[in-house]
């Protein structure tokens, strides 16, 4: 629930207060830059992705040695973001809360899960993200799947950087399942596709037993909707931590007809 901030500057008979600078000409409100591929590693965003970190670990707390490799993932994605563009420029500021903690929250609903297979990876989310928490983890993988050429390779140098184990496949994402080998228990996405769709793709993982964690906005219900046409399904939701979002949970999918 949307709550509202606490009030401005106005006292309570509604007028400004007086004083001093009740003569002086109102100052305008500085305007947010904008923010572009460009200047993604403009100094000036320093302090407020730092700012925005600190808010993010708060919703989904993490260990030092993860917050070490996020840290190594965020610089690195900065410097490519430059010449590939990875995420919307706009949520530059918030990469911490809107990308990283987005991400992050799958873990809590799939604590046991070692091995995930994530479609469409693009720059990483929640790929990435996945495999800086499963690093030290004995038998740990994350498999990303990603069929741009320039972002399979931006994710095999987060991997590197990182020390993660993870394992980048450039592919179609309806191919995965001829690339990924061995057991998945969870199979993620996020920003790629709509829900019925989605299902397809990993519905050859989860005929193998694993289990669908899908990150989605706020449209899930109309999503859901559809899906039903194509496939019996018993959802399982969870509002976002992070925003006005929803992750679909699915055990199990049949086909109809």
């Amino acid at each position: 629930m949307k709550q509202r901030g606490p009030g401005g500057g106005r006292s309570s008979s509604g007028k400004p207060p007086v004083g001093e600078g009740a003569a002086r000409r109102a100052e305008p409100v500085p305007t947010r830059p904008k923010i572009d591929k460009a200047n993604a590693n403009d100094r000036s965003l320093d302090s407020v992705i730092a700012a925005d970190k600190i808010a993010a670990l708060k919703l989904a707390p993490v260990s030092h040695e993860t917050e070490a490799r996020l840290d190594r993932y965020i610089a690195l994605l900065r410097e490519w973001q430059a010449k590939t563009n990875l995420v919307a420029p706009s949520t530059l500021p918030h990469l911490w809360t809107r990308h990283i903690a987005d991400s992050l929250q799958l873990v809590a609903l799939a604590p046991s899960a070692k091995r995930w297979a994530d479609l469409g990876s693009g720059g990483g989310f929640p790929g990435i993200v996945l495999a800086c928490a499963m690093a030290g983890r004995v038998g740990a993988s994350v498999h990303l799947v990603e069929r741009i050429a320039k972002k399979a390779a931006f994710l095999r140098e987060a991997i590197r950087v990182t020390t993660s184990p993870g394992v980048v496949h450039l592919a179609e994402i309806g191919d995965n399942v001829d690339r990924i080998t061995g057991p998945v228990d969870c199979v993620t996405a996020r920003a790629l596709a709509p829900l019925h769709q989605l299902i397809g793709f990993a519905e050859p993982l989860m005929r193998q037993g694993a289990k669908a964690l899908f990150l989605k906005g706020q449209d899930v219900e109309s999503e859901l909707t559809e899906a039903t046409k194509y496939w019996n399904i018993q959802p399982q939701l969870y509002q976002s931590r992070t925003g006005d979002g929803w992750i679909v949970e699915l055990a199990s999918v049949e086909r109809r007809g």
